[in-house]
């Protein structure tokens, strides 16, 4: 019998859906912006959200900013993927916003709170969950008190809500150190992964 050619082509990955979540203020922006600065291959879902544009952001980059009764209106209009109230503020991500990117061939990255970052797990069980961490309670008090936009009041509300999430690591597939000072090592922590997950002999599939 003749051999037929053996087919090593055998490694067919597909874009990825990856959640970054972890505590407000742990610096997931800053990982995000630079994940995305070493890999063209890579692109960000912009969040949709109710809360006034901060100075330092830029609208259609950092956030879509629209009033809370577009926000509602979008939410009737079967819009969105997933929408949370957080902190007084409604924010969520439009299908369009993950479909758009995906037929470009580029993996998707998610930065969303805990609430949002659970409710996408319960939705799409093969979605890439990592959470990034302080390395200790104090530092991530800090961080908060170093944007200058916070009250005493909300930053004690904000580790109330970080020590409850703590509890609950379990849905996360990932977590991710990202010291304060030091976020290379967050960086190429988060490069390792995406390699390994575009080398799984059964990649993630996920049918919006």
């Amino acid at each position: 019998m003749e051999n037929l050619p053996i087919d090593f082509n055998v490694l067919k990955p597909h874009p990825l859906l990856i959640v970054i979540s972890g505590p407000s203020g742990v610096g997931k922006d800053s990982v995000v912006r630079e994940l995305m600065r070493r890999n063209k291959r890579l692109d960000f879902a912009i969040t949709t959200t109710d809360r006034v544009k901060r100075d330092n952001e830029t609208a259609g980059v950092d956030y879509y900013f629209v009033t809370t009764s577009e926000f509602k209106r979008m939410i009737d209009a079967g819009e969105f993927l997933e929408h949370s109230l957080v902190y007084s503020q409604l924010k969520g991500v439009t299908r369009k916003e993950i479909l758009s990117k995906w037929e470009q061939g580029k993996d998707v990255i998610l930065r969303v709170d805990y609430q949002g970052a659970i409710k996408f797990k319960s939705m799409y069980p093969e979605i890439v969950m990592v959470f990034l961490l302080p390395t200790n309670e104090e530092e991530l008090r800090l961080r908060l008190m170093d944007r200058g936009t916070e009250s005493a009041e909300t930053i004690q509300m904000r580790m109330a809500t970080t020590r409850e999430e703590m509890k609950n690591l379990g849905v996360f597939d990932y977590l991710v150190y990202n010291p304060h000072g030091q976020m290379e090592k967050a960086v190429h922590a988060l490069e390792a992964i995406l390699t390994a997950e575009h080398h799984r002999n059964n990649p993630r599939q996920i049918a919006l």
